[in-house]
């Protein structure tokens, strides 16, 4: 019931508009977005690599009611390309095909990604698409396999959801292509026939689906924070012969920094999903639906927080 409550809200406007402007909503986003600029963005990269930790950049936002908005959305990322290389940070970036304006018009938003791909390839950097909810699945796969990957190979990837219970198949067909894939386990609020509603069955097929892209896949990117799979995708690679080389575990910013720590004293590779921009409250409320703890955590944060300026 929280985690549909948590879902709907991130769904209102009305309520961002009011959230937007509370001080103790900002500082909990705070948590989980980098700012609201490329520079605050940048900056947040250049402390992640200190530590041993490649980042990918992302401009929050989708679903982009006017082909302005989706033209000043691909202008960010081309800034924030530029500056990746400027300041000669480890990073690439991630974007959504609604926020490039998928809903207004599909040759457009392919002429953005095209733009941002190609500069990226001219960066020697890459770009991942990311996948939204379901109606969007489809859509999201056909543009990427029958125009975006034949043109630009391995500087364009995509990400999997393994809650849906289409993504096996997807799978297999992103491991003949040859494609990049970031597995991931979904966020968005979906229906029984579509995902899977219980908590088991997400994981289970994330496994299956993380051992075939471990096994057979291109350079694939393990996105979680559960130890549990975390150790069993540990543990499937070294009785496979799988070098640390061959993929990347994904976390998100400010999401068990102690587990990220862990992973690069251990040697694996890491790369932290780093979103920034005005539009935080929808990526912020999917955050606390997945694990509603969080909110609780959260809150205390805050309070130590203003505790401690309050004495400074």
């Amino acid at each position: 019931m929280l985690r549909a409550s948590l879902l709907w809200l991130s769904e209102q406007p009305s309520v961002f508009r009011f959230v937007r402007t509370n001080g103790i909503a900002r500082r909990m986003a705070s948590r989980f977005v980098a700012g609201e600029t490329v520079d605050s963005a940048v900056n947040a990269l250049r402390e992640l690599n200190a530590a041993g930790i490649s980042g990918t950049l992302d401009l929050l936002g989708e679903a982009v009611r006017s082909v302005a908005d989706a033209r000043a959305a691909r202008d960010t990322y081309l800034e924030a390309l530029d500056r990746i290389q400027q300041v000669g940070a480890d990073s690439h970036v991630s974007l959504k095909l609604t926020q490039m304006g998928l809903d207004i018009g599909e040759q457009e938003c392919v002429e953005h990604v095209r733009a941002i791909v190609s500069r990226a390839g001219a960066r020697r950097s890459f770009v991942r698409i990311d996948m939204e909810g379901s109606t969007y699945t489809e859509r999201t796969l056909e543009l990427f396999t029958q125009r975006l990957h034949p043109e630009f190979g391995d500087t364009v990837g995509v990400v999997l959801q393994s809650y849906l219970r289409r993504t096996e198949r997807d799978v297999a067909n992103m491991i003949a292509l040859g494609a990049r894939v970031r597995l991931c386990k979904g966020a968005y609020q979906e229906t029984a026939d579509i995902a899977f509603p219980k908590k088991q069955d997400v994981d289970a097929n994330y496994v299956a689906c993380m051992q075939r892209l471990l096994e057979r896949g291109n350079y694939p990117a393990i996105a979680t924070h559960d130890e549990r799979i975390i150790t069993q995708a540990k543990t499937f690679a070294t009785s496979h012969g799988i070098p640390p080389t061959r993929f990347e575990f994904q976390m998100l910013f400010g999401v068990r920094r102690d587990l990220q720590r862990a992973l690069r004293r251990e040697g694996y590779r890491l790369r932290v999903y780093v979103p920034f921009g005005d539009q935080w409250y929808p990526y912020l409320m999917r955050r606390l639906a997945e694990r509603p703890g969080n909110i609780a955590f959260l809150l205390s944060s805050v309070v130590k927080e203003s505790l401690r300026r309050s004495a400074t």
